[in-house]
């Protein structure tokens, strides 16, 4: 585990710690880290949630699919981000969700009944941990309610809008790359890949954003 160490420093579940801690912690969670090809799943919709997920390299979705096939993109997760967390927590038995390699990476899986039940030994990191794992949870909240504000909005045009003002702040700059094809923003925003295209176009054309794939540029006012 030594090779991770320095990433997971980095990370907000561990904030606190220095790298012995982090050797200590992770033997406890018997970390263990699986590597999957671009399009596996490593978590199924419907399996049980038995872990926290942590993506140590390259980049996963999480996506979920109705009765009648049509899927929607829910969140992207990079390096070092944390996932599974709030189903695990919430003790729900069957993922709503389907999470999936969106291109080569490694995992690492952490016991989530190690790190919420009472430690017998007391030991010093663990209450740090619990604290660390709430504040993640309250974080990705907010991000879900980000998520709701921009479906909530009834057209293509304010739903790129709200999600463009969003990627601005996250950001801190009119310039940013998403992590989605066209294909994998119009499932994000839950419209039509067509519609989307058409949109942008226009968008383009009236001077509010430039693009060149992945990489925007927005020239309106967000205030």
């Amino acid at each position: 585990m030594e090779k991770y160490i320095k990433l997971l420093e980095k990370n907000d579940l561990f904030k606190g710690f220095n790298s012995k801690d982090l050797e200590d912690i992770l033997g406890y969670l018997s970390a263990k880290v699986v590597i999957y090809k671009k399009n596996d799943v490593i978590l199924l919709q419907g399996d049980p949630v038995s872990f926290v997920g942590i993506v140590i390299s390259g980049a996963i979705q999480v996506i979920k699919e109705d009765i009648g096939g049509n899927i929607s993109i829910l969140a992207h997760f990079g390096s070092n981000d944390i996932f599974a967390e709030t189903f695990a927590c919430a003790y729900i038995k069957e993922s709503p969700v389907t999470v999936e390699a969106k291109e080569d990476c490694e995992i690492m899986f952490i016991n989530f009944k190690k790190l919420i039940k009472d430690c017998h030994k007391s030991c010093t990191f663990h209450s740090r941990l619990v604290e660390n794992m709430l504040s993640l949870i309250a974080r990705k909240n907010i991000l879900l309610n980000q998520k709701n504000e921009i479906l909530s909005k009834r057209t293509t045009r304010e739903k790129l809008l709200t999600y463009f003002s969003g990627q601005i702040k996250k950001s801190h700059s009119r310039r940013f790359s998403i992590p989605y094809s066209r294909e994998g923003l119009a499932n994000y925003l839950c419209v039509d890949r067509s519609a989307l295209s058409r949109e942008l176009s226009k968008m383009r054309d009236e001077g509010l954003i430039k693009f060149k794939k992945n990489e925007f540029e927005v020239l309106f006012s967000n205030s």
